[in-house]
Parts: structure tokens; sequence; C-alpha cells
């Protein structure tokens, strides 16, 4: 229902302009449009209005989500040392929004919350080719190198302990 709520029309009445960035770090909002597939069709839980490249933003790697294009890397990786960048998640001090999100929903809703992470691979491939791609050609040159298995293992810091 994430994606399928974009389609209502009290999504579109209260999501407004800009990144879904900055959407999700607006709780009050967050916690509105999770909640609205729910309210209309009863579904049986609610998906948690967020994105994969939530925890590399909170961290300040450099990623925004551009309307029509999606996720956007301002340096992506392009050698070992790049790892450096990437630290792991302290979700109170990074991520509160989300966890004030969270406590909203399960507060008003009856039915169970969702949430989802970005597979290591995804999230990889988003942080070294820099914008979506449909060859993943800068991917599948680093995958022949030695370092870009850690790359996976590296944002796994990135992501919540309980995800």
């Amino acid at each position: 229902m994430r994606q399928a709520g974009r389609s209502l029309p009290e999504y579109r009445a209260v999501r407004g302009t800009g990144s879904i960035l900055d959407a999700i770090a607006d709780p009050e909002l967050s916690a509105e449009i999770t909640m609205q597939p729910v309210r209309r069709y009863g579904v049986d839980a609610a998906i948690l209005y967020s994105d994969i490249v939530v925890p590399a933003h909170a961290v300040g790697f450099g990623v925004d989500v551009k309307p029509g294009l999606g996720p956007v890397v301002d340096q992506p990786f392009e050698r070992a040392s790049d790892l450096q960048r990437l630290r792991p998640l302290e979700p109170e001090i990074d991520t509160p929004y989300v966890l004030e999100t969270v406590r909203r929903v399960v507060t008003e809703a009856d039915v169970p919350l969702i949430g989802f992470a970005g597979a290591p691979f995804t999230v990889a491939s988003y942080l070294i080719e820099g914008a979506p791609s449909r060859t993943y050609g800068k991917t599948k040159a680093l995958m022949l190198g030695h370092y870009v298995a850690a790359v996976p293992d590296r944002r796994r810091g990135v992501s919540h302990p309980t995800v």
C-alpha cells in the first residue's frame, strides 16, 4: 500500500511538493500518509511511509530523492576509501522523526505496522551509480574489484539492528 497510497486523492492533498525525504522527516505528515490506506480500504496492516535511502541520507551520505528520477547521490562510491563516509546509523540521533512516526502510527492504528529496508545490492548500487541505472555498469565494474563486497556489509550498519 505504500506505493498504491500515492494514487489516493487524500495523499495528493497532503503530500505537497519536494523530496519524499522532506515528507518522511515530518512525523505528523508521515503518520498521516501511512494511515490513509488503512482508513480508506480497511487493510489488515499499515506500511510505514518511508524510503530505502533514508538511512544513507540520515547519516549524511549526500543522498536525495529527485521527483521523477529517484535516488541521486552527490558523491558516489569510487574507491575503497569511500566506505569511510558511510558510518553506522544511530536511530535516536539520526532518524528521530522515523521513531516518532512509528510511535504515532502504533498509537493510532489498530492493525500491525510493517516497516521495510532496502536490499544491500539495491542500496549499494544507488551509492555506487549515483542514480538509478538500468545497466549497473559502475556497480558491475566495482564487483570485479575486491572492495565492493564490503559495501553491503558496511551499509548493514546503517540499517537499524532490528531490521
